[in-house]
C-alpha cells in the first residue's frame, strides 16, 4: 500500500523559511514523479513544483526563485525548501507521487502552512 507523509508545516512570519519532507513507502520511488501542490481555503489545489526520477524541475511562476524542491532516491524522500515566504503562501500542502509507467497518482494527507505575523 503507497503512503505518502508530509511533514515541516507550521506557523511562520512573512519572510522565514520551512522545510517540507515526504516520506514514501509502497512505491517503487524511482519511476515516481514526485511533486508539492497546495490548496487554501476556498481555491483549487494547485502545482507548487515537481521534480522528475532524473531529477528535472519545475516550479509555478508564484513560488520560482523562493522555493527549492529536491529529492533523495537512497530515502525515498522528497523535500520542499522555501524561503522568502508570503502570506498568500498559506495553504494546506500535500505530496504527489505519479507513476511514470502507469500514470497512478499517490497523494499525503498534507502539512498545514501558515504565513502570518
Amino acid at each position: 500500500q503507497v503512503q505518502l507523509v508530509e511533514s515541516g508545516g507550521g506557523l511562520v512570519q512573512p519572510g522565514g523559511s520551512l522545510r517540507l519532507s515526504c516520506v514514501a513507502t509502497g512505491l517503487d520511488f524511482r519511476i515516481n514523479v514526485m511533486g508539492w501542490y497546495r490548496q487554501a481555503p476556498g481555491q483549487q489545489r494547485e502545482l507548487v513544483a515537481g521534480i522528475g526520477s532524473g531529477s528535472s524541475r519545475n516550479y509555478a511562476d508564484s513560488v520560482k526563485g523562493r522555493f527549492t524542491i529536491s529529492r533523495d532516491n537512497a530515502k525515498n524522500t522528497v523535500y520542499l525548501q522555501m524561503n522568502s515566504l508570503k502570506p498568500e503562501d498559506t495553504a494546506v500542502y500535500f505530496c504527489n507521487a505519479r507513476n511514470i509507467l502507469t500514470d497512478i497518482d499517490s497523494w499525503g494527507k498534507g502539512t498545514l502552512v501558515t504565513v502570518s505575523s
